[in-house]
């Protein structure tokens, strides 16, 4: 059964102290979410979170970790993602930037050991994408080239719906051919004007969406909201919640 789950740079700018981090937190499980990704907040301690986890009856099922803790501190990443009981562990974006040392020929030579030591510690390496993986380089997508480069067994994609749209590309048919490597995915429609929406207020087509995730062996949709347009996130993330739950979702 698929779950929804709140990704937590949504709420970035009211989780710049573990004070508002908690806070946060507690609105969050008081819409009605029971999983979270933990993204864009500020510094914590391990078991401070799975406290804080645990006091909402909340889990957190897979976090973005920035670059340099995954290739310097992968050890004491994963000993942290183990005290509070999380599984996934993502890179929210690659540069594709040469003259920055992340050119798309350095994503494998970089990413592959610490893939290879998170799996051996019982964790699984997730790359999200933007749009930029929907350019293409020799007739294929960097998407594809991606999950030709790195094997299934090392690295999973938290396909979001948002970013492959304004790509080009078509969410559903994404999902279809990353089946089996797409545990976590991230739910954001896509309104007129390049908006960002609360879910089913936009014009993606979730059902197909829904569809392919669960046939593809996706186990927790995460609702991210980048940018709310002046809105409150906590109304477009309740909006999104009551939506997914008018799904049969929870």
């Amino acid at each position: 059964m698929l779950q929804i789950g709140a990704q937590f740079y949504t709420l970035r700018e009211f989780c710049k102290n573990t004070d508002d981090f908690a806070e946060s937190l507690k609105k969050v499980a008081d819409i009605g979410y029971k999983t979270v990704q933990i993204s864009g907040t500020c510094a914590f301690d391990a078991a401070w979170l799975d406290a804080e986890l645990k006091k909402n009856g909340l889990k957190c099922v897979i976090t973005h970790t920035p670059l340099q803790r995954l290739t310097d501190e992968t050890e004491k990443v994963i000993r942290e993602h183990d005290t509070f009981g999380c599984e996934y562990i993502g890179l929210g974006s690659w540069g594709f930037d040469a003259s920055k040392g992340h050119g798309l020929d350095r994503f494998e030579p970089v990413l592959r050991p610490v893939a290879e030591k998170l799996r051996k510690g019982g964790k699984y390496f997730m790359y999200h994408n933007h749009d930029r993986e929907f350019e293409k380089i020799g007739g294929k997508p960097i998407l594809q080239i991606l999950a030709e480069t790195m094997p299934a067994e090392l690295m999973g994609f938290t396909l979001d719906t948002f970013w492959v749209q304004a790509g080009g590309g078509d969410p559903a048919l994404w999902l279809e051919k990353l089946s089996g490597r797409i545990p976590c995915i991230h739910l954001k429609d896509y309104a007129y004007g390049r908006k960002m929406a609360p879910i089913g207020e936009g014009n993606i087509n979730f059902d197909r969406v829904f569809e392919k995730a669960e046939s593809g062996g996706t186990k927790y949709m995460l609702v991210e909201q980048d940018d709310c347009n002046g809105e409150d996130p906590f109304d477009c993330l309740k909006r999104s919640y009551d939506y997914l739950k008018s799904c049969g979702f929870c």
